[in-house]
């Protein structure tokens, strides 16, 4: 009996000593990863709030969080292994932080703060619950805003097309309007599609909404992928129908266009194109899966 008590407190020791361990691995590496990526995420936080085109990232981090929570039995059916794969993955983020401080391009520092959980999970977790953890991953790298070249990039040639095509809609409607570039001149004012316009918002939002609304809708790999395919057409398309209502109502009522209806449009376009994607993902779902 005394030496069953005695190897009963010597395993429960063990176990203490390996769980000591652990915490206190855990918090060398969040330590670190604080120190490195505080100012990082401050930033990025602070882009959320002051720029439209950012502002779904207010929602990916707790929303990953969930998703990752929703799927804790999964995980823990699975037993955690050491793959230290892992760590090419993770040395590869710092190697990209690195670049993107030297750099200054805040798109590397930011994305690497991803990759890293991503070299983590699967250095101490191991490649199958990383599998299972792969969405809540891919959420996260969602919540990063694009770089600027190619932000810049994409919103001329959008700017210029919604430009073209509201002008038409609106000439079917009997507006009278000549378009030079992204400018649309009406008889009594002249409208601007700036670059706020030119659905890059609304295009981000919805492609986060495709993406969530593809793993809550379609089980099929193919249906996910169509959904999200789908998003790009319809978030140009809504918001050519903003800037095509935004000039007929500006030729009968310009106070109202470019005041309450500007204002409001934004909204009123990321709740339209939703409603269409969660529609779209439905039949997709029926008809696909």
């Amino acid at each position: 009996m005394t030496t069953h008590v005695a190897t009963q407190r010597q395993q429960f020791a063990v176990k203490t000593y390996k769980d000591a361990i652990i915490w206190i691995k855990s918090a060398v590496i969040v330590g670190l990863m604080w120190v490195l990526f505080w100012d990082v995420l401050v930033e990025m936080a602070k882009d959320w709030w002051n720029f439209d085109a950012y502002s779904q990232g207010m929602l990916l981090p707790p929303l990953a969080v969930y998703v990752a929570w929703l799927n804790r039995e999964r995980i823990s059916e699975i037993a955690a292994t050491s793959d230290y794969r892992g760590l090419l993955l993770s040395g590869f983020a710092c190697l990209m932080y690195v670049v993107g401080q030297i750099s200054s391009e805040f798109f590397l520092t930011r994305m690497s703060f991803v990759i890293l959980i991503t070299g983590l999970i699967w250095t101490f977790w191991g490649f199958r619950r990383l599998t299972v953890l792969g969405f809540p991953l891919l959420l996260l790298a969602t919540m990063v805003p694009l770089p600027a070249i190619l932000y810049n990039s994409l919103a001329t040639p959008l700017q210029l097309f919604a430009s073209d095509i509201a002008s038409r809609i609106a000439q079917v409607f009997g507006v009278s309007v000549f378009r030079d570039g992204n400018i649309l001149q009406l008889a009594n004012v002249t409208l601007g599609v700036a670059e706020a316009c030119s659905g890059l918002n609304s295009l981000a939002a919805l492609i986060v909404g495709s993406v969530l609304l593809g793993y809550l809708l379609c089980a099929a790999v193919a249906s996910r992928i169509i959904l999200f395919l789908s998003a790009v057409p319809l978030a140009i398309g809504v918001n050519i129908l903003r800037v095509a209502g935004t000039a007929i109502l500006a030729d009968y009522n310009e106070a109202f266009a470019l005041g309450f209806y500007h204002s409001f449009s934004g909204w009123l376009v990321f709740v339209f194109g939703f409603g269409l994607l969660y529609l779209f993902a439905r039949l997709i779902h029926r008809f696909i899966d």
